[in-house]
C-alpha cells in the first residue's frame, strides 16, 4: 500500500519547491474550530492543522505538508496531497508560520518558512537562507532564535585560541529575514560566564514578561580557558581529564588541552535576560538539580519552561548520570525548582521527580495550566540505561505529582519533537511499528490519552496549527 502512495510523491517531486500541491483530505465532519491554546490568538474559520509526514521506500524519503481540520477523528493520506518540501531538523509553528530549520554538523543549515493561503493550501514564502548551526532555539516577541556556541572571531589569545561564543540568528518571522549577532565586539565570549573558567552553551529561550529565561548549560574547559592561567581552572585531582590530544567525531570531537563536559555536574544555572539582545544577564543558581536540558547528540532540548500564570519551571533531567567517568555524574536526581514570575533567583519550590517516576526524563513540555508533559526514559540511569524514551508521564506542578499516560499503544518507535495544546487537551503525534502514525489527545488531568486522527505515511516529524495568511 506504502508503495502506490509513495509512487504518487515521487512524481510531485518533478515540481519545484516553491511550488504548491493542492490538498483534498475531507474535514472529517467537523464543522468547529479548535479552542486556542495558551497565548494563541483565535484561529480563523478556515484554519487548519499542518503535518510534516515522511514516507520512506527503498531508501528514498520523501517529505510533505499536509493538512486537517480535525486532531480528534479521521484519516488523512500523503498520497497526491500536500507540499513536498526538502525535510527539517525542526519544525517550528510560531505566529501563523511554519519554519524548517535544518541542522547540518557544524555547518550552515537552510531554513525555509511556510505559510496557510486563504484557500487552506500549504505555499512556501519567497526567501531561503542559510542560518549558523543551532544546537537549542527559543522564541521571542517576533523572532524565532537559533542558538549554538562556537569559536569567536575576535580576542584570540597568546597561543592564537579564540574564546568560545553565543552564536544568535534572529529569525524575524512578519518580516521574513534573518540576521546574526555581532560577534567580532568580544561582548557574546561565553568563557567564565559562571565564573568558573568553563565555557557554556544555552539551552532553550523562554519568554516570560519582556524577560527570556535560557537554561545554562556548563560544556567544561575549552583551549581558551584551559590556557588561561595555564590551567588553574583545572579542579583538584582533575588533571587526568585534560586531552592530551585531538580525538573523537561528531559531537563527541574533542581537542588537546580540553576538558569535554563539565566539571560542575551539581549545579543548575539560568541566564535572564532583560531582552533578547543577550547582554547583561543575572544568574540563577540552584545547587537542588543539575543542569537544566535534555540532550541527544549535539541538539540540547528546552526543559525551562513558563506556566500559564508566569512562573518559571526548571526541570533538569540529570542527564550527567549518563557521564562515563565519576566526577563528571551527578548525584542528584532528575527534578525540577522554579523561578517565580518576575523573579531573578529561585524559590524553595523542588520536587523529585526521579522518586516520582522511577526514572529520569528526555525532555518535557508545557501541557497547559500548571501541568507538564514528560517523555520518559524506558529505564533507570545506570548499567543496561540505553537512552530510549517512548513512555509519557504528566506532571502536575500544584500538587507535585505524576502519572504515566494511559492509553498509549506498546509498538511506539518515535514521538514527535514537539506538542500542541488546546481545548484542555495536549495533543502529541506518535509513530508505532505496526501501523500509521497516530495523534492522541491527553486530558492532563487523567493523563488518559485517546486515539485521534490517524495519518497515513511512515512517520510525523511536526504538527501545529496555522490560520490562513496573505502573501
Amino acid at each position: 500500500m506504502r508503495k502506490s502512495y509513495l509512487s504518487g510523491l515521487m512524481a510531485l517531486m518533478l515540481v519545484p519547491s516553491f511550488a504548491m500541491v493542492s490538498c483534498s483530505e475531507n474535514n472529517n465532519g467537523i464543522d468547529d474550530e479548535p479552542t486556542p491554546g495558551p497565548g494563541e490568538e483565535t484561529p480563523s474559520y478556515n484554519g487548519r492543522f499542518v503535518f510534516a509526514a515522511q514516507v520512506d521506500d527503498r531508501g528514498t524519503t520523501a517529505n510533505t505538508l499536509i493538512t486537517s481540520s480535525s486532531l480528534d477523528e479521521g484519516t488523512i493520506s500523503a498520497e497526491n496531497n500536500g507540499l513536498l518540501n526538502e525535510g527539517a531538523t525542526q519544525w517550528i509553528f510560531y505566529r501563523n508560520y511554519l519554519y524548517a530549520l535544518t541542522y547540518n554538523q557544524g555547518n550552515a543549515g537552510t531554513t525555509r518558512s511556510y505559510y496557510l493561503n486563504k484557500d487552506g493550501e500549504m505555499r512556501a514564502r519567497d526567501i531561503e537562507y542559510r542560518i549558523s548551526r543551532f544546537s537549542s532555539y527559543g522564541m521571542y516577541d517576533q523572532y524565532i532564535l537559533a542558538m549554538s556556541t562556537g569559536a569567536g572571531t575576535t580576542g584570540a589569545d597568546s597561543h592564537g585560541y579564540y574564546p568560545q561564543t553565543l552564536l544568535v540568528t534572529y529569525l524575524d518571522v512578519e518580516n521574513e529575514t534573518a540576521t546574526s549577532n555581532n560577534t567580532s565586539t568580544g561582548v557574546y565570549s561565553m568563557e567564565n560566564f559562571l565564573g568558573n573558567g568553563e565555557y557554556v552553551t544555552l539551552s532553550g529561550a523562554e519568554q516570560s514578561g519582556t524577560h527570556l529565561y535560557c537554561g545554562v548549560i556548563p560544556m567544561g574547559l575549552s583551549q581558551y580557558g584551559y590556557a588561561d592561567g595555564d590551567g588553574k581552572w583545572v579542579r583538584p585531582g582533575n588533571d587526568d581529564l585534560v586531552k592530551k590530544e585531538d580525538g573523537g567525531t561528531g559531537a563527541g570531537a574533542y581537542q588537546a588541552g580540553t576538558i569535554s563536559g563539565t566539571q560542575y555536574p551539581d549545579d543548575c544555572w539560568v541566564a535572564i535576560y532583560p531582552n533578547a539582545d543577550f547582554q547583561n544577564p543575572v544568574i540563577a543558581h540552584t545547587q537542588k538539580i543539575s543542569y537544566p536540558a535534555g540532550r541527544f547528540r549535539s541538539q540540547y532540548y528546552q526543559t525551562v519552561w513558563k506556566a500559564d500564570n508566569g512562573d518559571v519551571y526548571v526541570f533538569s533531567p540529570s542527564y550527567a548520570k549518563t557521564q562515563t567517568d565519576a566526577r563528571q555524574q551527578t548525584v542528584l536526581p532528575a527534578g525540577v525548582c522554579r523561578i517565580p514570575a518576575g523573579a531573578t533567583d529561585f524559590d524553595d519550590y523542588y520536587c523529585n521527580i526521579e522518586a516520582l517516576a522511577g526514572r529520569g526524563f528526555m525532555r518535557c513540555w508545557p501541557a497547559g495550566g500548571n501541568y507538564f508533559i514528560m517523555q520518559m526514559y524506558n529505564e533507570p540511569y545506570g548499567e543496561g540505561f540505553t537512552g530510549t524514551a517512548m513512555q509519557l508521564a504528566i506532571f502536575d506542578a500544584d500538587s507535585k505529582t505524576l502519572k504515566y499516560v494511559t492509553g498509549l499503544p506498546q509498538s511506539i518507535s518515535t514521538i514527535a519533537k514537539d506538542v500542541y495544546v488546546s481545548g484542555g487537551k495536549v495533543y502529541v503525534a506518535v509513530t508505532k511499528t505496526d501501523g500509521n502514525p497516530v495523534i492522541y489527545g491527553i486530558d492532563p488531568s487523567t493523563a488518559a490519552a485517546g486515539e485521534g486522527l490517524s495519518i497515513i505515511a511512515d512517520s510525523v516529524t511536526g504538527f501545529g496549527y496555522l490560520t490562513p495568511q496573505a502573501q
